[in-house]
């Protein structure tokens, strides 16, 4: 890494030679001119591509096309793959300079891979995978042969991977996907927002000064803004669903053994008492099915041990019997949220379908409660680790980890005893009550502002059951005029015609910060829960859902 500056730590020089690699890695030609580009007091930049001129008309067309159209027409030589890469690879560019949401930036192979596979199509006629020719962005931690996986911690900068992660085999040798960037995660991949010592922070596009969320902020935002058509992030404790939500997109949190997860980096390797999974991120639902679908195909249990031999398997979805989650017991959603499920709700009895309260008294405190045990198990030693290679402080959102106290392996073993008897207690509920999905919030809010993310219980909370999820855009959006704060004026204490009584310091906390103006305009995501290993059936539900919605 060179001589290290006076008064600079080591640290913070790594992360500096990384981010301005990062920028060396774009063309001149896709750096945006300085008299178009917005300002830092400009929130949204999601309308910059279709605003600024800068993108031509065919760029524009293919990068606002969905997955499935993209493939269909690359299939077909219609478009070739060298001219879907290039365009996605401009667009990418630019997200980054708005958002800082990539971690790895590789066009030049990306668009060598796009020229062979146009030969392949020329030569033989055929389409090499399901998903030919596709540019496919990758969230950090997904290895891929002479590139970084960081995973936020500078240790691990100039330090490149040596073997490809099988998914990203799958989905380039069997699937014909190319691969361009990777996106950006926050430390250890451990935070609901995407901010790490490495690379900063990456902000939402549609409002720069909210959080995209994370651990797959980076997916989420270059998806949003169209320099993705399809992502791939994980989620261990909502990292797919969180960013999802925030950014008002698509995501599949599959559960543990349908996707591959081998030769991936993670933040606390070896963790196991509740798997990390891997899942797709998209503007549409189909798109989701058509990843969940080829990656499906591949057959990855010939490549993955732990993958589980369970072929693709087509399911429909017609009257549902819903069981709704209010509040978690932990944190009342915020007004929209709560205005979201209600209009939701009140669409699908409207369709026929049935819907019943589903309560959650104390269990989700219990799982919730599971989750963080197991985060913590080893006392924050594998992130501790990391962090003293270079003298890298410990970021403010993980002082959790700093406190925490290793359990020992008997605690451990009886922690797993435990996580086993709130999975078959909640198994026991759902098959008696006949229910077919559950309807709750993905997050207590539709985003919030930089460093105020609190509550993962709507997501983790899943991940200990590891249950199939969605999480979905719902079709509402903030309006700061009809969802007014639960609190008065002064943020302090409960308007009397509210009700609102915190469940928690947390709850509270949520709601003082609050702030329906700053929020206004953004979306409303829900989440679909079905049981375990059942994507096809939670796709199939979600799409009933959307059909109500209409």
């Amino acid at each position: 890494m060179g001589s290290i500056m006076p008064g600079v730590a080591n640290w913070e020089l790594i992360g500096a030679k990384k981010r301005a690699s990062l920028i060396a890695a774009i063309p001149p030609e896709w750096m945006i001119p300085a008299d178009i580009l917005p300002p830092p007091s400009q929130d949204d930049v999601t309308t910059f591509p279709s605003d600024s001129g800068w993108f031509t008309p065919s760029e524009l067309a293919i990068t606002n096309s969905t997955a499935g159209d993209l493939v269909a027409k690359l299939a077909s030589g219609t478009l070739t793959s060298v001219a879907v890469t290039r365009a996605f690879c401009k667009r990418a560019a630019a997200a980054h300079q708005l958002t800082n949401c990539l971690s790895e930036i590789f066009f030049d192979q990306a668009l060598e891979t796009a020229a062979k596979l146009d030969a392949h199509l020329a030569r033989t006629g055929k389409p090499l995978g399901p998903l030919h020719g596709l540019p496919v962005s990758l969230k950090d931690n997904f290895n891929l042969v002479g590139l970084d996986s960081t995973v936020g911690f500078t240790s691990h900068v100039g330090h490149p991977a040596t073997e490809d992660a099988t998914l990203a085999e799958l989905l380039r040798d069997k699937c014909g996907a190319v691969f361009y960037v990777k996106t950006s995660v926050p430390t250890a991949m451990m935070i609901a927002e995407t901010v790490n010592n490495v690379l900063g922070r990456t902000v939402n596009p549609r409002n720069r000064k909210l959080t995209s969320g994370g651990s797959s902020g980076g997916e989420a935002a270059l998806i949003l803004f169209g320099g993705s058509v399809l992502g791939v992030g994980t989620d261990i404790g909502g990292s797919l669903r969180i960013p999802a939500a925030c950014t008002g997109i698509f995501t599949l949190r599959p559960s543990f053994g349908r996707f591959p997860t081998g030769r991936c980096r993670s933040g606390l390797p070896g963790q196991e008492a509740v798997h990390s999974v891997n899942g797709p991120l998209a503007r549409t639902l189909d798109d989701i099915e058509l990843y969940s679908r080829a990656v499906i195909d591949t057959q990855p249990w010939e490549s993955d041990p732990k993958c589980l031999p369970i072929p693709w398997r087509p399911a429909t979805a017609e009257r549902l019997k819903i069981g709704v989650i209010w509040n978690d017991g932990m944190a009342i959603p915020t007004p929209p949220v709560t205005r979201a499920l209600k209009e939701t709700l009140a669409k699908l009895r409207a369709a026929g379908h049935e819907v019943i309260d589903w309560p959650v008294g104390e269990e989700h405190k219990l799982g919730e409660r599971l989750l963080s045990r197991m985060f913590l198990a080893d006392g924050g030693r594998a992130i501790r680790n990391e962090l003293e290679k270079t003298g890298e402080p410990w970021r403010p959102e993980m002082l959790f980890y700093a406190g925490a106290q290793d359990m020992g392996c008997y605690n451990m073993w009886k922690l797993h005893l435990e996580r086993t008897e709130f999975q078959k207690r909640y198994l026991d509920r759902w098959r008696e009550s006949g229910i077919d999905v559950i309807l709750c919030p993905t997050t207590p809010f539709s985003t919030v502002e930089h460093g105020r993310f609190r509550h993962v219980g709507y997501t983790g909370v899943f991940n200990v059951l590891d249950y199939s999820c969605i999480s979905f855009p719902s079709g509402v959006s903030v309006d700061k005029d009809v969802d007014i704060s639960l609190l008065d004026d002064d943020g302090k204490v409960a308007r009397q015609d509210s009700g609102y009584v915190p469940l928690s310091e947390t709850c509270a906390a949520i709601h003082a910060e609050y702030k329906p103006d700053v929020v206004h305009g953004m979306p409303v995501s829900l989440q679909l829960v079905a049981g375990r290993l059942q994507e096809e059936d939670v796709i199939a539900m979600c799409k009933t859902v959307l059909k109500a919605l209409e």
